[in-house]
C-alpha cells in the first residue's frame, strides 16, 4: 500500500464520522424534540473532538511528506493537495477550542430559535458573545498559521483562494451600480398589476407540490428526502442528502422556490465524483460553487419563463382554488421577479439580495479583524441597511442582525459565498447556452441536457480542480462579475 493510499483510507474513516455528524445535525434542526438539545449538543461536541483527533494524528505529517515523494498522477496530486489542505485546516486548532466552539454554537443556535421570535437581543447576545470570542480566537490561530489576516483565514475555509482584497473590489463595483438598478426596476414595476396568494394553502399540499418539482429537477429520492425546519438547508452526505424547507400556510411562493434552491445544492452533492468519495477531492469545490448550483437552479432555471409556466401548471393542479388568474404563467412570472426592498435575506429577490450579503460581509470582516465588537453589530446593521436598501432596523433585531443562523455557530466567512455563487451561476448559464438549447429543454419538461452539462463541467469535478481552474474550464475564463450584471439588466430592464 502506498502512503497516499494510507492517507485515503484514513480520510474515509473520518468521512464515516462526518456522515454521522451531518445526520445528527439534520435531526437536531428538523426532527429532534427541544428537550433533547443539551444531550445532543454534548454528544455532537464529543464527536467533533473525536473527528478532530483523527484529523490531527501525529503520523499524518510524516505520511504527507512521504506521499509527496511518491510517483503520482495528475489526479493523485489533486487528491493529495486536498487531503493536505483539510489536514492543515484541522491541525492548527487545539481540541479544547474545537469542543468549546461546538458547545457554544449549539447552545447559541438552539436558544436563537426562540430568542429571534421574541426580538430578544440581550438574551441572544449573552450566548453569542462567547461564539464571537471563540471564533476570533480561531481566526487569530488560523491567521498565524497561514500568514493571512484573521478574516481571510476564516474565509479560506469556505472560499479557498479568495481574499478580502478581491471581495472588496467585486463588492465595491456592485455597490457602484446596484442601488440605481434597484430603484430603476422598482419604478418600472410600480405600473404592473399582479395577483398575490390569498387564503390558506395546506402545508401537506405544499409538500406534495415541492416533491413534484423535485421530480422535474431529477432529484434522486433513493438517496435523499425532503423535510421541514426553521431555516431551510441542505445537509447529509451525497448518498443520503437531506433537504428542508419551511411552509407558510398563507402563501406557497417562497417555500416552493426554496425547494428549488435546496434541490440545486442536493443535485450537486448527488453528482459529486463517486470514485473520490470519502476524500476532500470528492467534495464540493467551495461554498461559492455550491451556492452557484443552488442559485443556478433557483434563479437561472427557476425564474426562466418556460420553467415558470411549468410551475404555474403544477401549482394550479396542487391547490383547489377560486383564483384561476393567480396560476397563469404571466402572473407567476410577476410574482417570482418582483423586486422589493425588504428586511429578510432569505426572502429577498435576486436584485436586492447582493445588498444583504455585502452588509453581512462588511460586518463579519471587521468583527473577525477586531475592528468592531459584537455589541456594535445592531447599530452597524441599521446604518448599512439604511445606506443600501433605505430601511431601518433600529430596535428590530429579529428582522435585522438576528435573522440568520450562520453566525450562531461561528460560521464567519460564509456569507460572500452567496453572491459569488450568483455571479458564477450567471457565468455558467452564459457558457451553457453556447451548446445547449436551455429554453427548449425546459419547455419539453426533460431537463437532462442542462444536467448533463452541469455534471460534465461542475459536479463530476469535485475538488480535483481549484476554483479558478473549474470556472475557467467550464466557461473559458475565471470569475467575471459582468455576466451577473448583464443577467440582471436583461431580466429586469428588458421588456
Amino acid at each position: 500500500m502506498t502512503t497516499l493510499e494510507k492517507l485515503i483510507d484514513h480520510s474515509k474513516q473520518i468521512s464515516h464520522f462526518n456522515h454521522l455528524a451531518a445526520i445528527c445535525g439534520w435531526d437536531q434542526a428538523a426532527m429532534m424534540p427541544s428537550g433533547g438539545n443539551q444531550a445532543r449538543s454534548e454528544a455532537m461536541a464529543a464527536l467533533s473532538v473525536h473527528i478532530h483527533q483523527l484529523q490531527t494524528q501525529p503520523q499524518l505529517a510524516d505520511w504527507f511528506e512521504q506521499a509527496s515523494n511518491e510517483t503520482l498522477s495528475t489526479q493523485d496530486k489533486a487528491v493529495l493537495r486536498e487531503l493536505k489542505r483539510s489536514w492543515q485546516l484541522a491541525n492548527v486548532l487545539p481540541a479544547d477550542l474545537v469542543q468549546a466552539k461546538s458547545l457554544a454554537g449549539s447552545k447559541c443556535e438552539h436558544a436563537w430559535r426562540t430568542q429571534r421570535n421574541e426580538n430578544n437581543w440581550d438574551g441572544f447576545a449573552d450566548n453569542w458573545k462567547e461564539v464571537v470570542k471563540l471564533s476570533q480566537e480561531e481566526a487569530q490561530i488560523r491567521a498565524e498559521a497561514t500568514g493571512l489576516n484573521p478574516y481571510d483565514a476564516m474565509l479560506d475555509i469556505y472560499e479557498p483562494g479568495t481574499s478580502t482584497a478581491s471581495l472588496d473590489n467585486i463588492f465595491n463595483d456592485v455597490k457602484s451600480w446596484l442601488p440605481e438598478l434597484i430603484d430603476q426596476v422598482v419604478d418600472k414595476q410600480q405600473a404592473e398589476s399582479f395577483i398575490t396568494p390569498q387564503g390558506e394553502y395546506d402545508t401537506d399540499k405544499q409538500k406534495m407540490l415541492g416533491l413534484e418539482v423535485m421530480k422535474l429537477l431529477q432529484f434522486d429520492f433513493e438517496h435523499g428526502r425532503l423535510d421541514e425546519s426553521v431555516h431551510p438547508f441542505c445537509g447529509g452526505v451525497p448518498t443520503d442528502v437531506r433537504l428542508t424547507t419551511r411552509y407558510n400556510k398563507n402563501e406557497f411562493v417562497q417555500s416552493l422556490m426554496g425547494v428549488v434552491h435546496e434541490t440545486g445544492h442536493a443535485s450537486y452533492e448527488q453528482g459529486l465524483p463517486k470514485a473520490f468519495a470519502g476524500t476532500p477531492a470528492g467534495e464540493a469545490r467551495s461554498m461559492g460553487i455550491h451556492e452557484s448550483q443552488s442559485l443556478f437552479m433557483e434563479m437561472q432555471i427557476g425564474r426562466n419563463d418556460n420553467f415558470i409556466a411549468l410551475l404555474a401548471d403544477l401549482s394550479k393542479d396542487a391547490f383547489s382554488t377560486n383564483e384561476p388568474a393567480l396560476f397563469t404563467p404571466e402572473n407567476f412570472q410577476k410574482l417570482y421577479t418582483r423586486v422589493e426592498k425588504d428586511f429578510i435575506r432569505v426572502d429577498a429577490d435576486e436584485l436586492t439580495y447582493p445588498a444583504h450579503v455585502i452588509l453581512r460581509y462588511e460586518i463579519e470582516r471587521d468583527l473577525m479583524n477586531g475592528k468592531i465588537q459584537f455589541s456594535d453589530v445592531p447599530e452597524l446593521w441599521d446604518q448599512k441597511m439604511r445606506a443600501y436598501l433605505g430601511l431601518s432596523t433600529k430596535g428590530n433585531y429579529k428582522n435585522g442582525c438576528m435573522q440568520d443562523i450562520h453566525w450562531t455557530d461561528g460560521s464567519f466567512g460564509y456569507f460572500p459565498s452567496y453572491t459569488l455563487g450568483a455571479m458564477n451561476a450567471a457565468q455558467f448559464m452564459a457558457a451553457m447556452k453556447k451548446t445547449v438549447d436551455v429554453d427548449a429543454a425546459i419547455r419539453s419538461g426533460d431537463l437532462s441536457p442542462i444536467f448533463t452539462w452541469l455534471s460534465t463541467n461542475i459536479w463530476s469535478k469535485g475538488s480535483l480542480l481549484t476554483t479558478d481552474e473549474l470556472v475557467k474550464g467550464a466557461t473559458g475564463e475565471t470569475l467575471n462579475p459582468s455576466f451577473f450584471k448583464a443577467h440582471l439588466e436583461n431580466r429586469y430592464l428588458t421588456d
